[in-house]
């Protein structure tokens, strides 16, 4: 996901643009907010981070790293961090956190996150936005008979032609694994051995393993491949662009960004009070009006905000949360998720 969001914002256009309408704030009442860049940033500044500082009288000052987690070990490892709050996989959240270097938070000063499923927090986080792995086809391909579930994609004789997986685990075991005939909410703890020996079935009809979410886009669109995993946002896009491509939520990999507070943050106080206002169902509404993802918290859903036909193309409206598997954070945090990640590069690499 990281990728689909690697162009980046230059941090001091971001902060002056921020600091400039509330320059008179007192000190106290900053924070400084750190995302991922590109589009998603500067669509959730119009969303969400100027309401939420206007609502809450406090300055928010913008910095951006696509992959943040280097940079909260070393900042959370001085003890005087500068960064407050971060929109970062949860898997990062959970991870600083069992690490030390992300605080737990009080959810008894952030009511906005009693309606939020227990599924989607940890006790470090709560969910900002949703997006998911689907399975991405061409409609030129496979006209009125497309594939709809990851054991079609493996079906290699019933849909011939050209595959791409991601370059990752995340995502792309549990698809091996529903491939395999294991039910989306039956997928954990994952069975490591049974989803590699089911990736080396199809293996061999993997033309691309992608890197990024714009060399995915680029397969699609070019018709290298006929089908892909691919996150929704860019086989969206792609559609938008008049492509023959369509999708499904049916068995995708449901997978949030969360916000998590650094350990020591200098003003942690007010960062609570972000963080609460930041997933209030008015904002998470606003979020996919100007970009299409999903709310982190479902109840956006009722605000009348989001129109039945934009929920149709969000991966965390209810109706479509219901077909896929939600990610485990707590899963890919742990040893096991440690070793099957440096196991990963060994299968890829194996021929």
């Amino acid at each position: 996901m990281t990728s689909l969001r690697k162009a980046m914002l230059r941090p001091g256009l971001l902060a002056a643009a921020a600091l400039a309408p509330f320059a008179t704030a007192r000190a106290q009442d900053q924070i400084t907010f750190v995302s991922q860049g590109g589009a998603y940033q500067q669509a959730q500044t119009v969303a969400i981070l100027d309401p939420a500082a206007k609502t809450l009288g406090i300055r928010i000052n913008q910095d951006s790293a696509p992959d943040a987690w280097p940079l909260v070990r070393t900042q959370a490892g001085t003890g005087k961090p500068t960064w407050d709050v971060i929109d970062t996989p949860t898997q990062d959240c959970l991870r600083g956190g069992k690490a030390g270097f992300i605080e737990p938070l009080d959810f008894s000063k952030i009511p906005n996150a009693a309606t939020i499923p227990s599924a989607y927090k940890t006790p470090y986080s709560v969910p900002y936005e949703f997006y998911s792995s689907v399975l991405a086809y061409s409609t030129e391909r496979y006209g009125k008979n497309p594939p709809r579930s990851w054991v079609d994609f493996w079906d290699v004789k019933r849909f011939p032609g050209a595959r791409a997986l991601r370059n990752h685990p995340f995502a792309t075991l549990e698809a091996a694994l529903m491939a395999d005939g294991v039910a989306p909410d039956k997928l954990y703890p994952l069975d490591v051995d049974r989803a590699f020996k089911k990736l080396e079935e199809i293996k061999p009809a993997i033309v691309v393993w992608w890197t990024s979410g714009g060399q995915s886009a680029q397969l699609l669109q070019s018709g290298e491949v006929d089908m892909e995993m691919a996150w929704n946002g860019r086989v969206t896009a792609v559609v938008e662009a008049g492509a023959p491509v369509d999708y499904t939520f049916n068995q995708g990999i449901l997978q949030s960004t969360s916000l998590c507070i650094l350990k020591n943050a200098p003003n942690a106080a007010t960062a609570i009070r972000f963080v609460n206002e930041a997933i209030s169902p008015k904002l998470q509404a606003a979020l996919p009006l100007q970009i299409p993802y999903g709310p982190g918290n479902p109840t956006a859903f009722d605000t009348g905000v989001i129109t039945a036909s934009l929920a149709a193309k969000l991966p965390s409206a209810p109706d479509n949360a219901a077909k896929q598997a939600l990610l485990s954070a707590e899963w890919w945090t742990s040893e096991a998720g440690d070793a099957t990640l440096r196991r990963w590069a060994d299968f890829v690499q194996r021929k």
